[in-house]
C-alpha cells in the first residue's frame, strides 16, 4: 500500500485542497504497473467521491489530455518561435550557489534537462530567474506554479478541456522527494478560472503571488515587478 495526494478543486480562497488517499501501489517502471497504480489511486478516492471528476496528469495517463498537460509535454513557444517544455524552462531557470541559471537546458529535451549533473552539483538552489529576470525560491511551489499555469492558458483546447475535471493526480510526484506537482498546478488552474479570479491572476507575477498565495508575506519576496510570461520568455 501506498499515499499519495489528490489534488482537488475547491471554492474557497486556498484554491485546492490535498488529500492523502491510501491505495494498492504496482511497483516497478513500466508504463503498466504505472497505470495500474494510477487506476488503483483513482478508485480509493472514488470510493469516498463518487460523483467526481478525476484526471492523471503525467506521460503515463490513459487520458490523452492528461498525457499533453505533463510539464514534459507543455510547451511554450515564445515571441521570436523559440519552442521549449515547462519543465526545460523550469530546470534551465534555476540558480545555485555555484552556478545556474543553466539557459543551455532549454535545448535539450525535459528528461535531459531534468537529469543534468549541474542541477545537483551546484550548491543551494538559491532563485530563478528567466530573461534575466529574478524570482525568490519562496513560497516554494511559486515558481513552478506561476510557469506551468500561464504556459497552460497559452493552449486554449488543453485549458477548456481542463475545467471538466475537479480533482488530478500525478502518479509519479511523491510529497516526501518533491515540492512543485504537476496536478497541483492544474488543480489551481481551475479554481481560479471558476472563483472569476483567473485573469487577474495572470496579469502579472505580483498578482499571481497575492491571489495564489495570499498569506504570504510579500515583503520578503526579492521580485516586485510586473510582468506576464510574454514578457520575459521571448
Amino acid at each position: 500500500m501506498a499515499i499519495r495526494p489528490v489534488f482537488v478543486v475547491s471554492d474557497e480562497q486556498q484554491l485546492f485542497i490535498k488529500e492523502n488517499v491510501e491505495f494498492q501501489f504496482f511497483s516497478g517502471f513500466s508504463e503498466q504497473q504505472k497505470k495500474k497504480s494510477i487506476n488503483s489511486l483513482h478508485q480509493a478516492y472514488l470510493n469516498n467521491n463518487k460523483t467526481a471528476k478525476i484526471l492523471e496528469i503525467s506521460s503515463k495517463s490513459e487520458a490523452e489530455l492528461g498525457v499533453k498537460l505533463s510539464a514534459f509535454n507543455l510547451m511554450i513557444t515564445t515571441k521570436s518561435d523559440k519552442t521549449f517544455s515547462v519543465e526545460s524552462a523550469f530546470q534551465s531557470s534555476k540558480v545555485f550557489e555555484h552556478g545556474g541559471p543553466y539557459k543551455d537546458l532549454l535545448l535539450v529535451s525535459s528528461r535531459q534537462a531534468k537529469k543534468d549533473d549541474r542541477l545537483k552539483n551546484s550548491g543551494k538552489l538559491i532563485a530563478f530567474q528567466i530573461d534575466g529576470k529574478t524570482f525568490s525560491t519562496e513560497p516554494k511551489t511559486y515558481f513552478y506554479n506561476w510557469l506551468y499555469i500561464n504556459a497552460l492558458h497559452l493552449h486554449d483546447d488543453l485549458s477548456e478541456k481542463v475545467l471538466y475535471y475537479d480533482a488530478f493526480t500525478d502518479i509519479e510526484f511523491n510529497p516526501q522527494k518533491s515540492i512543485n506537482c504537476q496536478a497541483e498546478a492544474v488543480a489551481i488552474y481551475v479554481s481560479l478560472h471558476r472563483q472569476g479570479l483567473l485573469k487577474d491572476a495572470l496579469k502579472g507575477k505580483d498578482e499571481f503571488l497575492e491571489i495564489v498565495y495570499p498569506t504570504y508575506n510579500r515583503t520578503t519576496n526579492i521580485v516586485n515587478q510586473q510582468m506576464s510570461i510574454f514578457d520575459l520568455l521571448q
